[in-house]
């Protein structure tokens, strides 16, 4: 699971359905990223962060474990 992704997500309120509508995909597809079931595309990410989480890195964002923000 994108830990860190998911947690940011969830604190600033953007929702799967804002990110599948980003992305042009289903709902169900984000949610199968997010668990680690599938993996996001190196566009998708970029794309997912550019558009929500600008400040964070990628490597931050779409690590599979709760890593710090590197300084």
């Amino acid at each position: 699971m994108l830990n860190n992704l998911e947690k940011l997500r969830k604190e600033r309120g953007v929702t799967l359905v804002d990110i599948a509508d980003l992305l042009h995909v289903r709902y169900q597809a984000v949610s199968d990223k997010i668990s680690g079931d599938s993996d996001f595309k190196f566009k998708e990410a970029v794309m997912i962060q550019q558009n929500f989480f600008p400040e964070f890195d990628l490597v931050y964002l779409f690590s599979p474990e709760d890593n710090k923000q590197p300084a």
